[in-house]
């Protein structure tokens, strides 16, 4: 019972705002677009059908079966925020992809008909990034939402200055900022797998490039003539690759013999991207499988050149080692323990950088000569994947325990094992042993170290340890007496 007046005005307006907020979430919630209804049996084999490049395929909710609740609830505000203010918005590429065979995306992007400019207006924290691709990155604590304006092909009229697109004289995309509809769009995407559009005004999928079909029968298909899209931008052979290894899919005939005869467009994108790619691979995964589509296609040469040279010398257990590793990286990553790009890169690059340092032996001490091995092995390989300093000093500090590792008697194992970069020194020894190098048992002789007592390492630590190359003796040179007076 309410007793007085005002209670009774208080609870009339708690109730009118319940009801003032349900009307205007219901009306901010899109219409939905009514569809033509068609039996079942015959929706589906009517979506497998090969449409025309930019023909619309819908794909239904009850046929798609995407649950909304694995939609990112981030994503959907900025979807639902371009909605608003009057411009196409949708969820696309490979989190929708990814939802359709069962997998969490990792990330969620969005596409829309906003200009960059419109859209970084709507979100307080937004910020434009990218000159070659203008996008729009929208901030939710550590969560970023990437927005991209529909992209139309490059002879558009629109376009005569090459202000907003630009192409090198070999094809190649030096600028992409021409702006079009959602079809054009679907059509500047590189894989059909990979142009299919989330709609949020009735939870259909929009396939403008059969997108759909290829996905149920596991295929992977460029849009458009694969040697002029490669030759666009040839980092797409290695997402070739990447999503043949990532997704179990075959790249079909048309797709694939193009790279065999165009992989060495990858000598002219910058280092920087290289790199990039080179993480998304090897580090994300599915790094073994990834391995044998790079061999398969002759892209893994243009990754790790110098590896790539000495992979056929019988010296070396180049092969098994790049095994060990991405073997191991995929393991880590499937336990949920974390990786390094400065271990992958100094165990993929170890037996180059030996075989120099061996060849510097005959000039140099052992340390100086390691030193200027490294110096060079780095130089050649930023010229294909341009390693950030801070992966490349920790680099040199794994190599250079490669020789302090196997000193370990006396007070050295102690405080050796102490150094920063001990473990993944060891787990590069462990490797190089499993891989078939013989390193005299060094690898068990750190591992039961590492689990011995005080009283046991001591013990351990007085035998004498074995170098991996003997020092050569110094010469004296002859003293000479000056004659006395």
């Amino acid at each position: 019972m309410l007793n007085t007046g005002l209670d009774f005005f208080i609870f009339l307006a708690i109730v009118l705002c319940v009801l003032i907020s349900g009307v205007l979430l219901v009306k901010r919630m899109p219409k939905p677009i009514p569809n033509k209804v068609i039996p079942e049996p015959e929706l589906k084999e009517q979506l497998m059908q090969d449409l025309h490049l930019g023909e619309k395929r819908v794909i239904p909710e009850h046929i798609h079966q995407i649950p909304r609740h694995l939609l990112d609830d981030n994503a959907m505000k900025v979807v639902f925020r371009l909605h608003d203010a009057g411009h196409e918005s949708y969820l696309v590429g490979g989190c929708i992809r990814d939802l359709l065979l069962g997998k969490r995306p990792k990330d969620f992007d969005v596409a829309t008909s906003a200009h960059p400019e419109e859209a970084v207006e709507l979100f307080h924290r937004g910020r434009l990034i990218g000159r070659r691709f203008k996008l729009l990155h929208v901030r939710f604590g550590r969560e970023i939402i990437e927005v991209a304006t529909f992209r139309a092909a490059h002879d558009s009229d629109d376009n005569e200055t090459g202000e907003h697109g630009r192409q090198s004289d070999t094809g190649l995309i030096l600028r992409d900022n021409v702006y079009g509809s959602i079809e054009e769009d679907a059509l500047r995407r590189d894989f059909t797998i990979n142009a299919l559009y989330y709609c949020v005004r009735d939870y259909s999928i929009h396939d403008f490039a059969n997108g759909y079909p290829d996905l149920q029968n596991r295929i992977i298909r460029m849009i458009g003539d694969p040697e002029q899209r490669y030759r666009e931008d040839p980092v797409r052979m290695l997402r070739a690759a990447r999503f043949a290894a990532k997704l179990g899919f075959e790249v079909e005939d048309a797709t694939a013999e193009p790279i065999y005869r165009l992989n060495n467009l990858l000598s002219r994108i910058a280092p920087a991207r290289l790199f990039d790619e080179a993480l998304k691979l090897l580090q994300t995964g599915h790094g073994s499988a990834s391995y044998r589509q790079l061999q398969r296609f002759g892209l893994f040469r243009y990754l790790f050149p110098s590896t790539h040279a000495i992979l056929e010398n019988p010296d070396y257990p180049t092969a098994e080692l790049i095994s060990q590793i991405l073997r191991n990286t995929d393991r880590r990553l499937d336990q949920g323990k974390s990786v390094t790009p400065a271990f992958m890169f100094a165990a993929l690059l170890w037996y180059p950088l030996q075989q120099r340092y061996l060849e510097l032996l005959d000039e140099l001490p052992p340390l100086p000569a390691l030193h200027e091995a490294a110096n060079q092995i780095l130089a050649m390989q930023v010229k294909s994947t341009a390693i950030p300093r801070r992966f490349s000093t920790p680099m040199r500090e794994i190599w250079e325990l490669q020789l302090r590792l196997p000193r370990y008697h006396g007070k050295k194992a102690e405080t050796l094992i102490t150094h920063p970069r001990f473990r993944a020194a060891y787990d590069l020894i462990v490797l190089r042993e499993s891989a078939g190098e013989d390193l005299q048992g060094l690898g068990k002789w750190w591992t039961d170290y590492q689990s011995a007592n005080a009283e046991q390492r001591r013990l351990m630590s007085i035998a004498k340890s074995t170098d991996e190359r003997p020092r050569k003796k110094r010469r004296r040179k002859p003293i000479t007496r000056k004659p006395s007076l």
